[in-house]
């Protein structure tokens, strides 16, 4: 059931719309971010790795 809730359709302009004030506004931009970050993230460490492991002649 978690793994269904990660590739649920979030839409962050309605939830921006009915935003209480702006700070929550902030939240929801930022946390609507952080997947997309940690996914460059971990693309750039397996990158790095294997850059380095074909250095070596791995």
């Amino acid at each position: 059931m978690q793994l269904v809730s990660l590739f649920q359709k979030i839409d962050v302009a309605e939830k921006i719309k009915e935003a209480p004030d702006s700070s929550y506004q902030i939240g929801v931009v930022i946390g609507s971010f952080i997947p997309f970050l940690l996914l460059i993230g971990i693309a750039y460490l397996l990158y790095n790795r294997a850059k380095k492991r074909n250095e070596n002649g791995y």
